[in-house]
């Protein structure tokens, strides 16, 4: 059985060392408040960047970022909202990433979505 929990946390790792390798300073993991969570919160140039990362083991159920739907999306704009006015953040542009790892026959793909919504 694939532990998903394992899956999802290399995924986050390696989502978070792609970023720090393009220049993102990471200013938080994980960060929850009441409404829900945001995988990796980071600044990169005049951008906030949230980014929601997603990982498989394979595509059985499709691309990774393909499970980012509506719901997810406007649920990941609220506690970003809330993450804005928490921290005082108002010089910088929000954007809205998507890293889909997937981990297939030994070898590991990482697609970053820019702007995915």
């Amino acid at each position: 059985m694939v532990d998903r929990k394992a899956i999802g946390d290399i995924g986050e790792q390696l989502a978070v060392e792609h970023l720090e390798k393009r220049g993102h300073k990471i200013r938080n993991r994980n960060y929850r408040n009441r409404t829900g969570e945001i995988d990796v919160v980071s600044s990169y140039g005049v951008y906030i960047v949230f980014t929601e990362v997603k990982a498989r083991s394979g595509l059985i159920y499709g691309r990774p970022g393909e499970s980012v739907d509506y719901r997810k999306i406007k649920k990941i704009r609220r506690v970003a909202e809330g993450y804005l006015q928490r921290k005082n953040i108002w010089d910088l542009q929000p954007r809205f990433d998507v890293i889909e790892v997937l981990f297939k026959g030994g070898e590991t793909e990482i697609n970053h979505i820019e702007n995915a919504f």
